[in-house]
């Protein structure tokens, strides 16, 4: 009888966590799916946002929008080249993917703002960002399109 109890206890207990992440979980495969990686680094970066942070890009992923999946995307890129390596190879290989998945696009003035936001806890160099930006759109912007990043 008391393992009776205790396995309901545990389904119980595994169905209502599965049931509270249901949301959170899906909106962080949906954007791993969609940029054919795992869900580590996406999880990565929001338990590096920290709690609140965290839970604001999960209900921003969670819309059901191209452009929110979009921003997601170029937020989680921003975090991996310019906050975990900032290196060439880096930098290209997270391109690519983006590349891969149609996402890759210039880091607008508006995402700087939303990745300063949601890694606020990390508390950014607000300089050291914009620079990032230029490089990246220097690098990765055809000069025709530049004229309108301004």
């Amino acid at each position: 009888m008391i393992w009776l109890t205790l396995t309901t206890l545990v389904v119980v207990f595994i169905i209502g966590f599965r049931v509270l992440t249901s949301d959170s979980r899906r909106a962080i495969r949906r954007l791993s799916e969609r940029l054919a990686i795992t869900p580590v680094p996406v999880e990565t970066m929001i338990d590096q946002m920290g709690k609140s942070a965290g839970a604001e890009f999960i209900q921003y992923l969670a819309r059901p929008d191209e452009a929110h999946l979009q921003n997601a995307a170029q937020m989680l890129f921003i975090w991996q080249v310019f906050i975990v390596d900032g290196s060439e190879q880096h930098l290209q290989s997270w391109h690519r993917i983006l590349q891969k998945a149609r996402l890759a696009a210039p880091i607008t003035d508006a995402q700087v703002r939303l990745a300063l936001g949601f890694l606020r806890e990390l508390e950014p160099d607000v300089a050291e960002l914009n620079a990032f930006q230029m490089r990246y759109n220097t690098l990765f912007v055809p000069e025709e399109g530049v004229h309108w990043l301004h």
